[in-house]
């Protein structure tokens, strides 16, 4: 089947000064913008199927969110709500899109940023043009580091600090594989690339500055790399225990508040550059298979015990304290019980050629990211994380004994033993339906 077409476009979704930003244990608003956030947008058809891809520069994009967006785009296009992805970077220096911890949502704004996203899609869509497709991977090794750390006592840390003599090792895997897929056209112009690293976020020391991290910096440097101007999104992958601090090696002196953002973007988009430049003209094709599936699967949430709910009552109860950690999740357990205990989400899987994506809405750890890829009938596979809702983090058995930050009860950090198995399998299953 040939004749492939693909168009990309982005719309800006800043917010105004002001806003609640989400990320940090507490509240933060924001003060200044470093650089504008936006939801970039691919469309791809071969003729007989329309796939769409949108990542957006916020901390997750919610399920009401997506819904919204994905109806407007059929409504507009025609294009199938299953056969379009829409995931969020994880940026720390975005909007409260939803609340968490000591910080509210920023009421109104996924109402508006939900037909912006829809805008995205539809001029990507329109935009569609003759082009050719091409995949390939690398890796940034020095890049990802597992944030969960075995201490001498028998616990599990997250973060223990530079250098700490009590820390032991490492409590889990990277996955260092940095994906790319490029589209162009056939005469060899840059259409859009899209990366996918599993990484958490890098950061920036402005906290209170919306900025769209190293996802959008590694935009702009391939960009510079390959000498022309592209929509070129970074899809986060599988990154809820992997950031970018070694905490084996002395800390990295930044000369400015970017710093880091930046010299990641860099690193990273090198290797996406010598990725691309290392693919040969045979590689790039016009004659692409398609498709897209999403499994709903059951979500049976954790809650509180009678216990916990009550101890966390007689905290909570007290009266307001956001200074004291144990006061805000004792908030988070009452807020968790008014809650739904079960519900279904997404397991998204698509097929460009021989490339697969997998789309799982939450903050899943590197390792069951890592056991969807060894099961992949795919010969390369791109996890997408927080894609079209989210549930936060989805830890391993393991990691849900031992314990620590992703691990504790909170509105985010709700899921059960067994999940990631059930994401994978789910995952598997949807890949080799569409092979």
């Amino acid at each position: 089947m040939a004749g492939l077409t693909a168009g990309a476009a982005q719309v800006d979704i800043t917010p105004g000064l002001g806003v609640h930003m989400c990320g940090y244990f507490n509240d933060r608003r924001a003060t200044d913008i470093i650089d504008p956030l936006h939801a970039k947008a691919i469309a791809i058809s071969n003729g007989g199927t329309t796939l769409g891809l949108v990542i957006c520069d916020l901390i997750v994009v919610p399920g009401d969110v997506v819904d919204a967006a994905k109806a407007i785009i059929t409504e507009r296009t025609g294009v199938p709500a299953e056969h379009v992805l829409i995931a969020g970077t994880h940026t720390h220096t975005g909007p409260a899109i939803v609340g968490a911890l000591g910080t509210p949502t920023e009421e109104g704004y996924g109402e508006w940023v939900a037909p912006r996203i829809a805008d995205a899609f539809t001029m990507a869509f329109n935009r569609m043009e003759p082009a050719e497709f091409a995949h390939g991977a690398g890796a940034c090794a020095g890049e990802v580091h597992n944030r969960r750390w075995h201490m001498k006592d028998g616990s599990v840390r997250m973060n223990p600090g530079h250098q700490n003599p009590d820390a032991v090792r490492p409590a889990g895997p990277t996955d260092p594989q940095l994906g790319l897929m490029v589209l162009r056209s056939p005469e060899g112009r840059p259409i859009a690339a899209m990366g996918n690293l599993s990484l958490h976020y890098v950061g920036t020391s402005a906290g209170t500055s919306i900025c769209a991290d190293y996802f959008a910096a590694f935009g702009r440097s391939l960009n510079r790399c390959a000498g022309a101007d592209f929509i070129c999104p970074m899809a986060n992958g599988t990154f809820g225990d992997v950031n970018n601090i070694n905490a084996g090696a002395p800390p990295r002196q930044s000369l400015h508040p970017t710093h880091q953002i930046e010299r990641v973007a860099n690193v990273v988009a090198g290797e996406a550059w010598r990725v691309w430049s290392s693919l040969r003209e045979d590689n790039f094709s016009d004659d692409v298979a398609l498709g897209a599936t999403i499994t709903q699967v059951d979500f049976p949430g954790r809650c509180p015990s009678a216990e916990e709910l009550a101890a966390a009552h007689a905290l909570f109860d007290a009266g307001e304290n956001w200074s004291d950690s144990e006061w805000i999740y004792a908030r988070e357990l009452v807020l968790c019980a008014e809650m739904p205990s079960q519900w279904q989400i997404p397991i998204h899987t698509m097929r460009i050629g021989e490339l697969a994506i997998v789309g799982l809405p939450g903050e899943v750890f590197t390792e069951i990211g890592l056991d969807i890829k060894s099961r992949s009938p795919f010969g390369q596979t791109m996890n997408v994380g927080i894609a079209n809702d989210t549930v936060g983090y989805v830890a391993t058995d393991q990691a849900l004994d031992e314990g620590s930050y992703e691990t504790r009860l909170c509105r985010h950090v709700r899921a059960p033993r067994g999940t990631g198995k059930r994401w994978a399998d789910a995952a598997v299953a949807g890949l080799e339906a569409l092979r």
